[in-house]
């Protein structure tokens, strides 16, 4: 698959559907408390979406090599838990907790794609620090594009930023291309050893950064409901992403 450029009234869709997709995520957020299910959360994402008379990008969506469609509008992966949570009735929120927060939409024929990691009531100092730390490294991949530079020099710059704090930054998930398809070329790590590698940054790209930290090492499994990735050694882990459309202005984030 070769890289999509957007046109300029693409991206000005994919600006209002950014724009929507935060305010999505703005509501769950606001629902996320102790004792509520991560099945409610998907419900008010679901609710959320059609009443903006969007659509959820990833309902019934069936990524490469998984055995079923995604049952759910938002994923939502609770502490050990790296990315792609299903939502569970019998899945209810401690204090203490951490929760990702991750979901696109269609709004005018184009994707969106955004996440964020939130305490769920008090949480302890370091996993306030690695949710710190995550964000901080979404906002340092970001401002590492530079029209004519490379995709490579976004994981260079999140790995620079990460490594010092001894985290384990997730190698086999990362960022990608995003607007017509949920998953779209480039790949984007969120690691690299030198800049100046992958495809060139040109205006009218659209691609999701989306740094993933854990608190231990970077190993990761797959559980056994075929969609849901954990670490390995069960510590922590933390996401953060954004949609960003690259115009001859630089880097624009539409999911803010």
């Amino acid at each position: 698959m070769s890289i999509i450029i957007k046109s300029q009234k693409e991206i000005e869709i994919l600006r209002e559907g950014g724009k929507r997709l935060a305010h999505v995520l703005d509501v769950v957020e606001a629902a996320v408390r102790p004792g509520v299910s991560t099945k409610e959360l998907d419900a008010i994402a679901h609710s959320t979406v059609l009443e903006m008379g969007d659509t959820p990008a990833f309902l019934n969506y069936q990524p490469y090599g998984a055995d079923f469609p995604y049952p759910g509008t938002i994923c939502l992966s609770v502490n050990d838990e790296i990315v792609h949570g299903l939502p569970k009735h019998e899945r209810i929120l401690q204090e203490g907790d951490i929760i990702g927060l991750d979901m696109g939409i269609i709004h005018g024929g184009l994707i969106t794609d955004s996440a964020r990691t939130v305490g769920v009531g008090q949480v302890s100092e370091k996993a306030q620090k690695l949710m710190d730390t995550t964000k901080k490294a979404l906002e340092i991949g970001i401002s590492a594009i530079r029209l004519g530079g490379h995709i490579g020099d976004i994981g260079f710059a999140i790995e620079k930023f990460a490594k010092p704090f001894k985290y384990g930054i997730v190698r086999e998930l990362g960022g990608h291309g995003v607007g017509k398809q949920v998953h779209e070329d480039p790949y984007i790590p969120n690691y690299g050893t030198k800049k100046g590698v992958g495809a060139k940054i040109k205006p009218g790209m659209v691609i999701a950064i989306e740094p993933m930290l854990n608190e231990g090492k970077r190993g990761i499994v797959l559980d056994k409901d075929g969609y849901t990735y954990r670490t390995a050694d069960r510590s922590l882990s933390a996401h953060f992403e954004h949609t960003v459309a690259i115009t001859k202005d630089g880097a624009e984030v539409l999911t803010k």
